[in-house]
């Protein structure tokens, strides 16, 4: 523990690891951490994808090559709302990106107001409540918009839900982001008591709404956790008008080009169709079919994440392990240990993270920035890091993780005893 040795034992050591910093600078490394992609491995899994539409596919009765069905074909209906346990008019099915379903939402609310009540582009001071650590994107959608952003602390159960019921007393506040489900950055799980109390809030504005981003619902890495339904649970409350609920098969089958979910109450779903309507003559129902052929049912879609969870495990494990071996002897870090999702959260000491990142790419491994995961980019103890496991292969990882460290310590140490 760095904190238990004498001045002098701190400069020996600094010295330990300036000498290791410079053997990882010969390496002359190019590795990029930045982001959570899937592999060129777990994309492989799903090539049979390409193979479901060909010159003799027939189109079901309707010829999907068309325009039309603004709102997604009726075969992926069925399998996406068996996965989710809801009825057709719940769902709104497009391209591939949730991220683009949440902008267009959110710039719907800001110009055309939501069920009636008045366009936030026309409030005074719309205010967002932003759970954090979180996801960088979610934040500048928000901060795009010109939305006040207010940081909600997160635990391991979830986002802190006494300030959220205090703050949602303020007509203002009219949304919050969430990752529920191996939350990014922390693979947290909300538990069943945050999940009933978001299904439970009164929040004082009509128009508030909680964008539900359930990105890794199906994402486990040692099997299927069960995380109670807030959609069905808000039902029980009438409350099920406050959530847009978002999803896609991203990091299901292919990246780039998977399909997009968001469902909803059928009153907030019939107004975004109205909307949808004026704004396309229809997504890409091609794809949508190829995806409904190829996945056909929950079982089709739970069977490709367990070869997701085969590739992506050891590379968490790995990770994980050197952390351990190496920042734990240290006591200047702490992380989470997720059991889903794609990333790995890492505190390095207070005020040390930016210095960290700086350093990493200095020796060619690039991490996303510090700061990444609060709002405006402001991470008000410099602290927290996002780590991604899932694209490099094992050995570039191992290398990358061990940069990692070095120059976490390294930036702990040269503050601590001076350069």
């Amino acid at each position: 523990m760095y904190n238990k040795l004498s001045n002098a034992e701190l400069k020996k050591e600094l010295e330990i690891v300036r000498a290791e910093y410079a053997e990882l600078k010969n390496k002359n490394l190019k590795l990029d951490m930045s982001r959570g992609k899937p592999s060129s491995e777990q994309l492989d899994i799903c090539l049979g994808l390409l193979d479901e539409i060909n010159s003799k596919t027939e189109w079901c009765g309707v010829d999907y090559r068309n325009y039309g069905i603004n709102d997604g074909i009726k075969e992926v209906k069925q399998l996406f709302c068996e996965l989710l346990e809801i009825t057709p008019e719940e769902l709104i099915v497009s391209g591939n990106a949730s991220l683009i379903l949440m902008y267009d939402t959110l710039q719907r609310a800001m110009q055309f107001g939501v069920l009636g009540e008045k366009p936030w582009n026309k409030v005074e001071n719309v205010k967002w409540l932003c759970p954090v650590p979180g996801y960088d994107r979610h934040f500048a959608i928000t901060q795009l918009f010109g939305i006040e952003m207010i940081n909600i602390p997160m635990d391991e159960n979830g986002p802190d839900m006494n300030l959220i019921e205090k703050l949602v007393k303020d007509e203002c506040v009219k949304g919050i982001w969430c990752v529920p489900k191996y939350s990014n950055p922390g693979g947290i799980i909300y538990s069943e008591e945050v999940v009933r109390r978001f299904a439970r809030l009164k929040p004082a504005a009509k128009d508030f709404r909680v964008f539900w981003d359930n990105a890794y619902m199906v994402h486990g890495l040692y099997g299927q956790e069960e995380m109670l339904d807030v959609f069905n649970e808000a039902k029980k409350y009438g409350n099920e008008d406050y959530f847009y609920i978002f999803g896609s098969t991203s990091k299901v089958t292919f990246a780039g080009a998977g399909i997009a979910f968001m469902y909803g109450s059928a009153k907030n779903m019939n107004a975004l169709r109205k909307l949808i309507g004026i704004q396309t003559i229809g997504p890409d129902k091609i794809a949508q079919l190829a995806h409904a052929k190829f996945l056909k049912t929950k079982e089709g879609v739970l069977n490709i994440m367990e070869k997701h969870a085969d590739i992506l495990r050891p590379k968490f494990e790995k990770v994980l392990d050197i952390l351990e071996s190496s920042l734990k002897p240290a006591g200047i870090a702490t992380w989470t240990k997720p059991t889903g999702g794609y990333f790995i959260s890492v505190n390095v000491a207070k005020g040390t993270a930016k210095e960290t990142v700086r350093l990493a790419k200095e020796l060619g491994v690039i991490f996303t920035g510090a700061g990444a995961t609060f709002p405006y980019g402001l991470d008000p103890n410099d602290e927290n890091i996002r780590i991604a496991p899932s694209l490099p292969p094992l050995k570039e990882l191992m290398d990358a993780t061990s940069v990692f460290c070095t120059c976490a310590k390294l930036a702990y140490l040269e503050k601590k005893v001076g350069n």
